[in-house]
C-alpha cells in the first residue's frame, strides 16, 4: 500500500506541466537585444532590418560589435560565417549610440584622438562596441560578398 502510495505520487509529479527555461535577468546598466547581420571572425556586422527582422534596438546597417561568448557558441556562429544570423545578447546601455555631434543625413562628428608625439595608437578597442552573447538563430537573407 505505502508503495502504491508513492509511485503514484512520482507520476503526478512527473507528469505536471514542465516549467519555461527563463532568461537571465538583464543587469541595470545593461539592454538585451536582438540584432540581425553578418559575422567575419569574432566581429558582427549589423544588416539591414526588414519587417520580418525589426531588431529590438536602432543599430545602424554597417555597425561593427565584438561578440564575446562561451567557446562552443563562438564556433557554431563561426560555422555559419557568410549566413544572415540573429544574435542575441546584452549590451551596456548607451554604447551603440554613436558618439558627437549630428549634423544631418546620417553625418556625426566627434573629436580624434589627441595627437601624441607623431606616432599613431593601434589599439583596435579603443571604442569597439562589444555584445555578449547569449543566442542565436539563421535568419532570412545573404551577407554581402567583399
Amino acid at each position: 500500500m505505502r508503495i502504491t502510495t508513492v509511485i503514484t505520487i512520482a507520476i503526478a509529479a512527473l507528469s505536471g506541466p514542465l516549467p519555461a527555461q527563463e532568461n537571465k535577468p538583464v543587469p541595470k546598466n545593461s539592454v538585451r537585444v536582438s540584432i540581425p547581420g553578418c559575422t567575419k571572425g569574432l566581429i558582427f556586422t549589423a544588416g539591414r532590418r526588414t519587417s520580418d527582422q525589426p531588431g529590438s534596438v536602432d543599430i545602424p546597417e554597417g555597425m561593427h560589435l565584438r561578440m564575446n561568448g562561451p567557446k562552443k557558441m563562438m564556433a557554431e556562429i563561426k560555422a555559419h560565417e557568410g549566413s544572415m544570423i540573429e544574435i542575441t545578447g546584452l549590451m551596456k546601455k548607451g554604447q551603440y549610440e554613436p558618439g558627437g555631434v549630428g549634423i544631418g543625413g546620417g553625418v556625426r562628428i566627434s573629436p580624434g584622438p589627441a595627437p601624441t608625439g607623431g606616432s599613431l595608437s593601434s589599439n583596435p578597442n579603443v571604442s569597439q562596441i562589444l555584445i555578449d552573447v547569449e543566442g542565436w538563430r539563421q535568419a532570412v537573407g545573404d551577407c554581402p560578398s567583399r
